[in-house]
């Protein structure tokens, strides 16, 4: 029998810890890649600097947008210094600066009786914690795939064409090489953990839908996510280094293709039709590096298809490459790093099908509950129309 009991929505200390962490997390992760393109100017390596700028400006900037936008929906006060905020691209700080306030009555504020808190009832606060709490997590979520994801492919490419006495010769004198392995080393946790950060936030926040019960199943979830992006990233920078041509044509197929299933699926998402597209563009951004549910709906077969034509195209890249091996003479252990590719991607399907067979919280919404228009589905949370999983 499915127990149909709708779930308390609490905000823990955990939670306003693990928040505290991730504004932490953010400025570090900006930090490493703005280290990284001055580093890269210093050397004159305008072009590689000038890319790196601009993947860290337009992510902000499509954040910025959504962040305010999402600030009008609430009807919050004071839209003219929240604006401006925004307009310096500080709108993430702002949204962490409400998040820790609400976090920190709902966590530490409660009265000896636990009913209420100095501020006003339980419910109500824990509400408001909650819901900053998954506004910050989609926020983040666009980050992860609009700039923690293409700062990679960079820095990984560019590792992966440099040539080796050059590489040595920038080591020694101090060039860019930490910088880089800071990078790739916060990109990859920045979007690993988001993804699970997000699911973390989606759950709570929706009292229809369980929680994660316990480490294990996060930390199986987290392996699924980090083994399978990493495979795929580092796919993609092999084929990019073998032809940019076939990498951008295949960047063009696979977002053709997440266009097209977001477009079936008929989002929701923003009251405004300008911004409905941008959402749409971005989540079909997002479907090409890792798969989510764009309704809420069982995905079962969906996620078949798109991790066996995940596992298809890295084959096919891999045998590319090893068939036009002389390209990579020089620069890299193309066998290792083949190696490495094909052994995180079936270990990522490996958590992925322990994952949903053993761990996930198995329960489903109706179409009507997720996207639903009535006053109670707004009520809520803006996150029920937004990526489920």
């Amino acid at each position: 029998m499915v127990n149909h009991e709708i779930k308390t929505m609490r905000f823990t200390k955990r939670d306003f810890a693990m928040m505290a962490l991730g504004i932490v997390v953010y400025i570090v992760d900006v930090g490493a890649d703005l280290w990284v393109a001055s580093n890269y100017f210093h050397q004159a390596h305008y072009t590689w600097g000038t890319l790196t700028l601009i993947t860290l400006l337009l992510s902000s900037v499509i954040v910025q947008i959504f962040s305010f936008t999402w600030f009008e929906e609430d009807n919050s006060e004071k839209l003219n210094w929240i604006f401006a905020l925004h307009a310096l691209q500080g709108g993430i700080f702002t949204r962490y600066w409400f998040a820790l306030k609400y976090g920190y009555q709902a966590a530490f504020k409660l009265n000896s009786s636990g009913d209420t808190l100095i501020d006003g009832p339980t419910g109500i606060i824990h509400k408001r914690a909650i819901d900053a709490m998954a506004d910050i997590s989609m926020l983040r979520l666009f980050k992860a795939f609009l700039e923690s994801t293409p700062q990679l492919l960079l820095q990984i490419y560019i590792l992966m064409t440099s040539d080796i006495s050059t590489f040595s010769q920038s080591l020694n004198e101090g060039g860019s090489s930490r910088e880089q392995d800071a990078s790739i080393t916060m990109g990859f946790s920045s979007i690993s953990c988001s993804t699970v950060d997000y699911q973390i936030a989606l759950r709570k926040s929706l009292p229809d839908r369980n929680e994660f019960a316990g480490t294990f199943p996060k930390i199986v979830y987290l392996l699924y996510k980090l083994l399978t992006l990493t495979s795929w990233i580092l796919s993609i920078a092999l084929l990019t280094v073998l032809s940019t041509k076939c990498s951008i044509v295949l960047f063009a197929f696979l977002w053709v293709g997440g266009i097209s299933w977001v477009l079936k699926q008929h989002t929701t998402f923003c009251k405004s039709k300008a911004k409905e597209i941008v959402y749409r563009i971005i989540v079909g951004i997002i479907l090409i590096f890792t798969f989510f549910n764009i309704k809420g709906e069982k995905t079962k077969i969906p996620h078949y298809v798109y991790y066996g034509t995940r596992a298809f195209i890295t084959i096919a890249i891999v045998c590319a490459c090893l068939f036009w091996k002389s390209v990579f003479n020089g620069k890299i252990h193309l066998l290792a790093v083949i190696i490495v590719i094909v052994l995180m991607l079936i270990l990522g399907i490996i958590f992925l099908i322990v994952y949903y067979t053993f761990l996930h919280p198995n329960i489903y919404c109706t179409q009507d509950v997720v996207d639903g228009t009535g006053s109670e589905s707004e009520e809520i949370c803006r996150i029920r129309g937004f990526l489920m999983h």
